[in-house]
């Protein structure tokens, strides 16, 4: 049982009806043209790319370097994992061409 720090039980469909409510910014499908939506691991990949070269050129502010390690890092995961997810889904999707 859920329950709150005055010993109020906490209905959870309370929760759920305010993330699954239809003007919900969180539940709201977004649309992109296709052109973006198929370069966008790319340019995940491009921009983490970029932050960790641009710490090599970094010389004077030092507090800015993890910043940009963990962005570049954060970038590149994301890139590959979006890559990834949609690469599989492609192969599954396609039929297989076995036999003759």
């Amino acid at each position: 049982m859920w329950s709150t720090s005055a010993g109020n039980a906490a209905s959870l469909t309370e929760t759920q009806r305010i993330r699954f409510d239809k003007n919900s910014l969180v539940s709201r499908k977004i649309w992109l043209p296709k052109l973006l939506y198929d370069s966008l691991p790319y340019f995940y990949l491009a921009s983490g790319i970029a932050a960790f070269f641009a710490t090599l050129y970094i010389a004077e502010w030092f507090w800015i370097l993890p910043h940009y390690l963990l962005f570049s890092a954060a970038c590149i995961h994301l890139g590959i994992v979006v890559y990834r997810r949609r690469h599989r889904k492609r192969q599954s999707q396609q039929p297989s061409d076995e036999g003759g």
